[in-house]
């Protein structure tokens, strides 16, 4: 049987070790569809995962990448034939199953999605769970009636991949956004994307008043922690916050304040467990009136798979921004 490569993840007397080997498709989780992987991406997740930095593999051995675009190659599933394009972000991918850091990837049928018209292989993995999830934290909003006329949108973490994406849907959906960063010299960066504003976050006096001035419509926030605590008192009456991310801490210190006395909805994004009409849905209006506009400019980095483990420690140092899309092969 034909071997191929993979970059897998393993864990050897209590330390995570990962590299390429070669494999073959019977060494991969169970799955009805084989796909011939085209593109992948980095996402944050991913370096964890590959570094060890963070627990994320459930089981080991297992191929990382939770993002995959590709082609059919075979299928069980009358759902899916040989030639189809499609992609999968998520559902499981390089936690219990194996990941799109691999030539071949067998994949459960039920965490595919056909490639939309409007969207090619590449643009898929420019995409990825990042935009994605910012393309859902949108729709939520809306869904709860954010309307630029409430007022500006902070989005935080604006330099990495969700909130570049976020900021990019928002403002071609008439939205001022204002970018929440400590990255002083990426502005022209966010200001390429739409941004129209910046708070420094390493200077930014967030008080400590139950309910501080109402200054903004609404929030896309990755931070979680204090961050998230003064989006809430800080955010108007009726305004939505999209909790997408922890980069500052798990933890949430506030009080009902913001939520009895202004309306303000905190909104969860979990861009693993969900419907399969919502994830096709969404995807199909990243093809059309989502479709992020500046994606050139959110792809900062693009790497070959030989050169994917030299990528990561950009991520681990806080250096990177945008997004880093990964050519598994031609």
């Amino acid at each position: 049987m034909s071997t191929f490569k993979a970059f897998r993840i393993n864990q050897i007397e209590n330390e995570v070790v990962a590299g390429f080997e070669q494999i073959t498709v019977d060494d991969l989780t169970q799955g009805q569809v084989v796909v011939n992987v085209k593109w992948s991406g980095i996402n944050y997740k991913d370096v964890l995962a590959a570094t060890g930095t963070g627990k994320i593999l459930r089981q080991y051995p297992l191929n990382g990448g939770i993002d995959l675009s590709g082609v059919v190659v075979s299928s069980s599933d009358s759902r899916y034939k040989e030639g189809d394009e499609v992609l999968v972000c998520g559902c499981g991918l390089s936690e219990t199953a194996d990941g799109g850091y691999s030539e071949l990837a067998r994949i459960n049928a039920d965490c595919l999605v056909p490639l939309p018209e409007g969207i090619s292989l590449r643009e898929a993995m420019a995409i990825g769970t990042a935009g994605f999830t910012a393309a859902m934290a949108v729709v939520r909003m809306e869904e709860n009636k954010q309307s630029p006329e409430h007022g500006s949108i902070v989005v935080t973490g604006a330099t990495g991949g969700v909130g570049s994406i976020a900021i990019d849907i928002l403002s071609s959906k008439g939205y001022d956004v204002v970018a929440f960063t400590g990255k002083q010299d990426q502005h022209e960066f966010l200001t390429g994307l739409g941004a129209t504003d910046f708070i420094d976050r390493h200077s930014l006096e967030m008080g400590t008043r139950p309910l501080e001035k109402a200054i903004w419509g609404g929030a896309v926030d990755n931070a979680g922690g204090e961050t998230l605590a003064w989006l809430t008192r800080t955010v108007k009456p009726w305004g939505n916050i999209a909790s997408i991310g922890l980069v500052d801490d798990y933890k949430l210190n506030t009080t009902v304040m913001p939520f009895i006395l202004r309306g303000v909805s905190l909104l969860g994004i979990n861009s693993i467990e969900m419907p399969n009409q919502f994830r096709n849905e969404i995807w199909n209006r990243l093809g059309t009136d989502l479709k992020p506009r500046h994606l050139e400019k959110v792809v900062t980095n693009e790497v070959s798979f030989d050169n994917l483990p030299e990528s990561f420690g950009n991520y681990l140092d806080g250096s990177n921004w945008g997004r880093t899309i990964v050519k598994i092969q031609d």
